[in-house]
């Protein structure tokens, strides 16, 4: 399958992102990759982007590659109400008369609610018909919460996305007032979006999420009653950076995308698999960038189908998990080794002020070092190259180096079941959100093993083993039988199914029963 080649997009001006001491993962990958989002808060946040694109007439339209900016909806008066609300079924429980419960709700948010610019909820009386009515909605919308069983802060709880109404950034409340936060939107689903915004599908999929903001869900307009009538102060927000104006991760991930979305399905059925898909591009678009620094081959992915003993796919497979984990760090290193590589560095180094000249070079190409303290060696361009390297590292250790675990377990990739290392296991979510993806209908069994590993890098069989692995550590027998289980599993999912002419073939149940 040809693909078209990755193209670089320029960097970001200087002043840009000033809290960034060191710009070195975000050059490689973007600003920025960030292991704490699950992939159903970086599906949330595409969301959010995508939603306001859709109020400003510029969904999916990547008409610079720098930089995105958008206007999220905050959505107080409705969060309150979702989740800063304890008292709602204490009162409803103890007053009987519909007057009186709201008289003592109201009284109680007028005193506690927070970061709304007036505690004035009384506009909800005239929408609904009864306080207990009111009541037993919002345990309805609340029962749809997003990660129902975290512990995170009220204003970081997110309703499911069943329309514009639901959606709004990730925030902080302290002292009544509401900032942005960067803990759980973190910018992957920025990135998300333009990722998409520049694959060749961004006119399709702008069509599909386009009806889904228009759509008229019921859900969606019972949150549009929960809100007043009143402007909202909407600030601008933006502060990723892509590094690619294309690159081959956009296209793929935008296929998948589009294929869900093609076939129809309810949200609730339909955006797990986004999320799922969502997560699992970033992770290989950060491993196959990182291949392309050094130089190496597209990643293979080693899955093991798990087995009641361990097995040498096992084994295998732990072993392709730690190699694909040291790619991205080993990337930095190449990048900073490139610098000291360079015809300006080396014609720099070797100046009576070889020193001060290497170090504007250095800070001018990744921002360190910016302050006197930033580096206290010796005045010597091997060792301010050295110190770049052991800093670019430690920076580079403490999130971006974390996301391809953290992604991989997010959706259902990465596992340590039956053994204390982790490898690639997946789970059945992940297998039919690949399968929904990349079957229209039904395919025969062997040809969805070449498809995973042709599009995902997914190895499965024998005759995927043999074409990645070296010759001495196929055993074709372990990989059949990894294939076997993997047909077993299916088959015992609904997803697979054996016809007259004895050939397995892998089903998308969705297309299958629509025939």
């Amino acid at each position: 399958m040809s693909v078209a080649p990755a193209v670089a997009a320029p960097p970001p001006p200087a002043q840009d992102h000033p809290d960034n001491k060191l710009w070195i993962d975000e050059q490689i990958w973007g600003h920025r990759l960030w292991d704490s989002q699950s992939p159903w808060l970086i599906l949330m946040e595409f969301l959010v982007v995508a939603e306001a694109q859709h109020r400003a007439g510029t969904l999916l339209a990547d008409g610079s590659p720098y930089r995105l900016q958008y206007r999220p909806r905050k959505r107080m008066y409705l969060r309150n109400i979702l989740y800063n609300n304890e008292s709602l079924v204490r009162i409803a429980e103890r007053y009987a008369d519909d007057g009186t419960a709201w008289a003592k709700w109201l009284e109680w948010m007028g005193e506690n609610a927070q970061a709304v610019p007036s505690r004035d909820f009384s506009y909800l009386r005239a929408r609904f018909p009864s306080f207990r009515e009111f009541v037993a909605l919002v345990g309805m919308l609340r029962s749809s919460t997003i990660e129902a069983g975290s512990n995170k802060r009220w204003s970081s709880r997110f309703v499911f996305p069943f329309g514009p109404h639901a959606l709004y950034e990730d925030l902080n409340v302290a002292s009544g007032n509401a900032s942005r936060e960067y803990i759980y939107f973190g910018l992957p689903g920025e990135l998300l979006y333009q990722m998409l915004a520049r694959s060749d599908r961004a006119g399709e999929l702008a069509t599909h999420f386009g009806r889904a903001f228009e759509g008229g869900d019921p859900s969606d307009r019972l949150l549009g009653k929960m809100q007043p009538d009143i402007p909202e102060d909407v600030h601008v927000r933006g502060n990723s950076y892509l590094p690619f104006e294309r690159h081959p991760c956009f296209d793929a991930l935008a296929e998948d995308w589009a294929a869900i979305l093609g076939q129809g399905l309810p949200r609730f059925d339909a955006y797990p698999h986004l999320a799922t898909l969502g997560a699992l591009h970033i992770l290989l678009y950060q491993l196959r960038v990182a291949a392309e620094v050094l130089g190496e081959d597209r990643p293979s992915l080693v899955c093991e189908v798990v087995a009641p003993r361990k097995t040498l796919v096992r084994e295998l497979s732990v072993a392709s998990y730690a190699r694909n984990d040291g790619l991205p760090a080993r990337a930095v290193e190449r990048y900073v080794a490139s610098i000291g590589e360079s015809e300006e560095w080396l014609r720099a180094a070797v100046e009576p002020d070889g020193f001060a000249l290497c170090k504007a070079l250095m800070s001018g190409r990744v921002r360190w070092p910016q302050k006197p303290d930033d580096y206290v060696g010796p005045p010597e361009p091997e060792r301010l190259l050295a110190d770049l390297r052991r800093t670019a590292l430690a920076r580079h250790r403490q999130h971006v180096a974390q996301v391809h675990r953290s992604y991989g377990t997010g959706v259902g990739l990465v596992s340590r079941r039956g053994t204390n290392r982790f490898r690639y296991a997946p789970t059945d979510a992940f297998l039919k959100a690949v399968i929904l993806a990349n079957v229209e209908v039904r395919m025969e069994f062997s040809a969805f093993l070449a498809l995973l590993h042709e599009r995902y890098g997914l190895v499965f069989g024998d005759r995927e083993a043999a074409a990645v692995l070296e010759a001495g550590d196929v055993d074709f027998k372990a990989f059949q039988a990894n294939a076997d289980r993997l047909e077993r599993r299916l088959k015992a999912l609904g997803l697979l199914r054996r016809l007259s002419d004895a050939c397995a073939y892998v089903e998308n149940p969705f297309r299958r029963a629509a025939r």
